[in-house]
């Protein structure tokens, strides 16, 4: 894709010459002494009153951001500046930044060499308009940036609702830089993903749990069943992957002693993309030594309460609608319990064709690879996830979906595993950890019978982990929480690309 100059973008860069020439650089190195936030402003002055004729600067301000909006009055101009933080009005007079008889600043360059998207440096003093608006008295006016391209024309209808030209989500995502600019709520959303990680951080860190770094290209792509990215590691001549997951490590952590880790770790796996898939991904896996799942079921209660609060300054999230409630006890169902509701059937005494002909009885289509564990795992999905939106543990998986997962202690059939699903989608996933290594073994073993009748999602076998699994792991208990679809349902995005910073897409073509 080859770009041409539009008329604007020629004349920014004929402005952007004509400063040169004027002695003024327009990207100078220097560092500029920004005193204070447009936020800090805000709050610092917000008792100053109107601006009296001859008033003298109570105090210097110096502030630095992107200028959005110019209005030109004669010799004077009100315009916005937007930083980090928040906008600020400033006043420019063309005698007081440009006294005698150079008006050159004033006149050349704000009035026609600047742009709206140039980033200036201002200082002066606050006061406040006869309209009550606080604005900065700009005494000084430095160039610190030229933007070359003009930003998208942002229009406000007659009932306040705000039109652009870049609401395209395809543009959005490609392009966030720009998105971030002219849409403030999806910087909003970002600020929030950062507060909901430090809260969770945070949690654990209070219960005394260390976090660690675990490796991204892994030799054997353990710990989920899912398809990964492969790479080739020229020096040592041997086959990398980039991890699907990072439980099999933190693991060997427990067995070496440490009783609690956890770990924001990006994911990667080969597979489709839509509103809540991402190639790349975050997930936050957690494991405590001597726990189970009933324990974790507990605990991530009062975890998600305090994320939630962090969030959003209570426990309630709204999403597509729904008034979600993360502060009282999450529903908690078994989940061949739930299908049962939906079929009348008990799935757990079902075999594989019975399994399919439920499926097919039920507009499931199904693959020839998937075992007895797939075809549940299908069941559940098609009938009973998309009503989940409250909060719900979803309890005792059969033994068939979870090579992981210790057996129940009830019900050999069964996992002591849950999935928390909220807004229709899973955002979590435990289990008291399987620990005995010749279980462990077999149920690999399973797992390459599968990866030999075509699943490319079933699990290798990794004989490092079995060998750490043989020195002893004490009971634990593991959670991992998809973070991207946590800050969907907080901060009410329907789409998992509305919550990463950069999601996959096609690469663009450029000549």
């Amino acid at each position: 894709m080859s770009h041409v100059l539009s008329d604007q973008e020629l004349v920014r860069r004929e402005a952007l010459q004509k400063l040169r020439a004027l002695g003024i650089d327009p990207f100078p190195a220097a560092q500029y002494p920004v005193s204070h936030t447009a936020q800090q402003v805000k709050e610092l002055f917000k008792d100053v009153a109107a601006h009296p004729e001859g008033q003298q600067p109570v105090a210097d301000v110096s502030l630095a951001g992107r200028l959005m909006s110019v209005r030109v009055m004669g010799k004077a101009s009100f315009a916005v500046l937007r930083d980090g933080s928040a906008d600020q009005q400033i006043y420019i007079n063309r005698d007081e930044i440009a006294p005698g008889e150079d008006k050159t600043l004033y006149n050349e360059v704000f009035k026609k060499l600047l742009h709206l998207g140039d980033f200036i440096g201002v200082k002066g003093f606050m006061f406040r308009t006869q309209t009550g608006e606080l604005t900065l008295h700009v005494k000084e006016l430095t160039v610190l940036a030229k933007s070359l391209r003009p930003l998208p024309v942002v229009k406000t209808d007659e009932q306040g609702n705000v039109h652009d030209a870049f609401m395209d989500p395809e543009q959005r995502y490609r392009m966030r830089y720009v998105d971030l600019i002219v849409n403030p709520d999806v910087k909003e959303t970002f600020l929030k993903r950062t507060r909901i990680f430090n809260a969770m951080r945070a949690a654990f860190q209070e219960a005394g749990y260390v976090e660690v770094d675990t490796p991204v290209l892994q030799p054997i792509p353990g710990g989920a069943a899912a398809r990964p990215f492969a790479t080739h590691h020229n020096a040592l001549d041997v086959p990398f992957y980039l991890r699907i997951a990072n439980e099999l490590y933190l693991k060997r952590l427990i067995v070496g002693g440490l009783d609690g880790v956890f770990e924001f770790s990006r994911n990667f796996r080969n597979e489709g993309m839509d509103r809540t898939h991402n190639p790349e991904f975050t997930i936050m896996e957690l494991y405590v030594a001597y726990k189970d799942y009933r324990w974790m079921m507990d605990f991530i209660e009062g975890v998600f309460k305090a994320v939630a609060t962090a969030a959003n300054g209570s426990p309630t999230a709204h999403f597509n609608g729904n008034a979600l409630d993360l502060g009282a006890p999450f529903q908690r169902v078994t989940m061949c319990g739930a299908i049962a509701e939906k079929t009348g059937k008990d799935v757990l005494e079902m075999d594989e064709p019975a399994l399919r002909s439920l499926c097919a009885a039920n507009g499931i289509h199904v693959e020839p690879s998937m075992g007895k564990g797939k075809l549940i795992d299908e069941l559940f999905s098609a009938l009973v996830q998309p009503g989940l939106i409250q909060p719900t543990f979803v309890m005792d998986f059969p033994l068939e979906m979870s090579p992981l997962c210790k057996k129940h202690r009830d019900d050999p059939r069964l996992t002591e595993r849950f999935e928390l699903y909220m807004a229709g989608f899973e955002v979590g996933n435990a289990y008291s950890e399987l620990n005995d290594p010749i279980d462990q073994r077999e149920r690999f073993e399973e797992q390459l019978t599968l990866m030999e009748r075509g699943d490319d999602e079933a699990m290798f076998i990794d004989q490092d982990f079995l060998r750490a699994l043989e020195y002893g792991m004490p009971p634990t208990s593991g959670i991992g929480i998809g973070m991207d679809r946590l800050v969907m349902v907080l901060t009410d995005n329907p789409a998992i690309q509305e919550v990463l910073l950069f999601p996959q897409m096609r690469p663009e073509k450029f000549e």
